[in-house]
């Protein structure tokens, strides 16, 4: 087995330092550490690795081959019936699409261990229309979409094609999941009816992101609104005295613009859209404004939120005070979009499990963070869950100028194989670190 070259772990420490708040790793408890001393000494375990390897070039062409199926926002489906056509061959007789939309592959286990969900997004930010062909420059491959979350596909089936090859035999059960929803106003849907409709699921890893390095087990939570102005309208110079819904609308983004956040827990805000109005020569009657609020702390994130919507309120109060004409401006508040936040101790048993994943492929310095990814769901629920990278390096998450390069790729399904190996036990090597919980 292979390990990290030190060109690998500084490009992918780099790429997660400018991403992520850090925090070091802490000390391994004897229980995991055996674990993984019998995992990585098992000639089953070991040839498992050296098999995913093995199949990082085919990784790769599936990565491209799902990248170049568009999956918009709500619009999921071409893509999801692609992925379950894909595991169907792979020998998952237990497949099907739920009703939100979410791929489900069930591999049971032989033993009574617990139940691990093990999942990649299916959907990206672009739009329909969005051009995702993928076009090789030197050891780049650019598209939108490339890494995000179309790696994380792609990595997900590379682990299912291993266990199944190898028929390994696990102790608890695995649910492999390609789940719709976890980008813009998607507003985890697919990850939320996940845990409404199953209530069996004892852990939960989502393969987002590349860098094998961090280990995600904090939830930033966000909370997004549309605020709306509305009012009478009319005519710039014989109606001039009427209030404006883009006049209240600038007073709201004025003072929210003034408002403090504390550094840590980190807690931010931006106006992230803006539109309204009809004519240069027309008082508005409509305009509106798009609100995201984010924090790594529920506490601080409802702090922020009571604040900026009672900022919102006051602008429209604030602009028909200001004028003497008749007709109100009035505030009209929708909530659409909601992302728990949440954490778990650095020493758990999910977090070290993570984190001595990534130190037997040679990472010397791996760290935890929060972010916002599909394990926000189950971690504020109190279900154990991490975020893991699908290997490889790439930047512009987002942007049209996406890009992956698959240095050392492999490193990401292998990254997720030993860590869903540890936390529901291999019959003949070792038990379930993973607790079942109490139902």
């Amino acid at each position: 087995m292979k390990h990290l070259s030190r060109l690998a772990i500084s490009a992918a420490l780099l790429f997660a330092s400018a991403t992520f708040a850090q925090t070091p790793a802490p000390a391994i408890s004897a229980a995991v550490e055996q674990t993984f001393q019998r995992l990585v000494a098992a000639p089953s375990i070991r040839a498992a690795l050296a098999a995913i390897e093995a199949d990082d070039e085919r990784t790769l062409r599936e990565q491209i081959e799902l990248t170049e199926i568009p999956a918009p926002p709500f619009k999921e489906a071409v893509k999801a019936a692609e992925f379950l056509k894909r595991v169907r061959a792979l020998g998952f007789a237990d497949s099907r699409i739920d009703a939100e939309g979410n791929v489900i592959a069930i591999r049971k286990g032989s033993g009574n261990g617990p139940t691990l969900v093990v999942s990649a997004h299916l959907d990206t930010v672009f739009p329909e229309g969005t051009d995702v062909k993928v076009k090789k420059q030197g050891e780049r491959y650019y598209a939108p979409g490339i890494y995000d979350d179309n790696r994380g596909l792609a990595a997900l089936l590379s682990v299912m094609r291993i266990m199944q090859s190898s028929q390994m035999k696990t102790l608890g059960d695995v649910w492999f999941v390609a789940t719709v929803g976890e980008e813009e106003l998607g507003d985890l849907r697919g990850v939320k009816a996940l845990f409404r409709d199953h209530k069996n699921i004892d852990g939960f890893i989502s393969i987002d992101g590349l860098s094998i390095s961090r280990v995600i087990n904090a939830a930033t939570g966000s909370r997004r609104f549309k605020i709306a102005y509305v009012g009478p309208g009319g005519h710039s110079f014989s109606a001039f005295g009427m209030p404006s819904a883009t006049h209240a609308m600038g007073r709201a983004i004025a003072k929210m613009a003034d408002v403090e956040t504390p550094l840590n827990p980190k807690t931010t805000f931006t106006v992230g859209t803006v539109k309204g109005g009809t004519s240069v020569n027309a008082i508005a009657a409509d305009a509106e404004i798009g609100l995201d609020m984010r924090s790594n702390s529920a506490a601080e994130l409802a702090k922020l939120e009571e604040k900026m919507l009672a900022i919102a309120r006051a602008a429209a109060d604030e602009e028909n005070a200001r004028w003497k004409q008749p007709g109100r401006v009035k505030a009209e508040i929708k909530l659409v979009g909601d992302r728990p936040a949440g954490s778990q101790s650095n020493s758990s048993v999910m977090t070290l499990v993570g984190l001595r994943s990534t130190m037997a492929l040679g990472v010397k310095e791996p760290f935890t963070a929060a972010s916002s990814t599909d394990s926000n769901t189950p971690i504020a629920l109190g279900i154990p869950a991490l975020t893991l990278g699908g290997g490889g390096i790439g930047e512009g998450a987002h942007a049209p100028g996406e890009w992956f390069s698959p240095l050392n790729a492999w490193l990401g399904p292998q990254n997720t194989l030993l860590t869903t190996l540890a936390l529901v036990g291999v019959e003949g090597v070792s038990e379930a670190l993973l607790p079942k919980l109490a139902r």
